[in-house]
């Protein structure tokens, strides 16, 4: 299958349950192409758990959910080892991280030694218990969720984990006549019953050798570390981007160019994918209005920064 087939199809799938959700569908499809993670900020009720399971159903993927609490242990994610005394020989029960897409569900609900259980896994798909290490699946696919609303027995994220998540998205409230239309198709059914699959994982992880070969221009390259670079030695940031986070964004912008079937990079991909791979990386000094003026100092560096006009394709 083609990408942009896939594409058009998982529009369709997503839009078939959920409403005016394209624009964060390329970004959610984009992530999973790189092999990134994703933390889903927003209110209760805008549909986060709706969206990781028709992407599951539709890539046919095995698909767990963990609701995160505060008693929740690390080994309630990873597993356990059991001693089974008829056989005079431990045994390893592994827990539901390993699946192909997981639903951390409220995962700022849980203690920091548990909300680290997921980092080994993010970061190098292998999950280590008792000295032993477990590798997780080829396509493995972390979703998390958090209401950025309520703080009442929530435990922030560290920077460590924050760091994992390729991208922080939003599905925000829809427009009152998607709603509507929303609502008239919910009013007939479960849509979600109806989704079919379009791809296996493994058709889904071919893609992956297939962006790679997206050309990214030098000048455009050129702008990016610029980017980067004044981060870092702004008054107002503590912690700039990373060399990690840098990384990322270039592999996101080819995935991102490649979905829309191109062969190349433009400047555009780069406004795009500015804001949900660099928001929630940044440390400003007064942590106070974090969230608040995070964007603002982005949009202001980003401004400053002339951009490449042409010589965008590979010669």
């Amino acid at each position: 299958m083609e990408i942009q087939a896939f594409r058009q199809a998982m529009h369709h799938n997503i839009d078939s349950v959920m409403a005016g959700c394209q624009k964060l569908t390329d970004l959610f499809i984009t992530a999973a192409l790189v092999g990134g993670h994703v933390l889903l900020e927003d209110v209760p009720g805008t549909g986060k758990t709706t969206l990781a399971k028709v992407f599951s159903r539709s890539i046919a993927a095995d698909f767990k959910r963990i609701q995160f609490t505060p008693d929740l242990l690390p080994s309630d994610i990873t597993g356990t080892t059991i001693y089974r005394e008829d056989e005079h020989r431990f045994e390893f029960r592994p827990g539901p991280i390993f699946t192909e897409i997981l639903l951390a569900d409220e995962i700022n609900r849980a203690a920091p030694r548990t909300q680290s259980s997921l980092l080994e896994a993010m970061e190098e798909h292998q999950v280590s218990v008792d000295g032993l290490t477990y590798p997780l699946p080829a396509f493995f696919f972390v979703l998390a969720t958090q209401n950025p609303i309520e703080s009442a027995g929530t435990f922030p994220l560290p920077e460590a984990q924050i760091d994992r998540f390729l991208m922080r998205l939003s599905i925000g409230y829809p427009e009152l006549e998607e709603e509507k239309r929303m609502l008239q198709k919910h009013s007939q059914g479960r849509p979600l019953d109806s989704i079919s699959s379009i791809l296996t994982p493994q058709e889904f992880l071919s893609f992956r050798q297939q962006w790679m070969q997206v050309h990214l221009c030098d000048a455009l390259t050129e702008t990016l570390l610029k980017l980067v670079d004044a981060t870092r030695h702004h008054e107002k940031i503590a912690v700039g981007i990373s060399p990690r986070a840098a990384l990322s964004m270039v592999q996101s912008l080819k995935a991102y160019a490649f979905l829309q079937g191109r062969d190349y990079v433009l400047p555009d991909d780069l406004k795009i994918l500015i804001h949900p791979l660099f928001d929630h990386r940044l440390v400003l000094n007064n942590t106070l209005l974090q969230s608040r003026n995070t964007a603002l100092l982005l949009d202001e560096i980003f401004s400053s920064i002339p951009l490449p006009t042409e010589h965008f394709r590979a010669f």
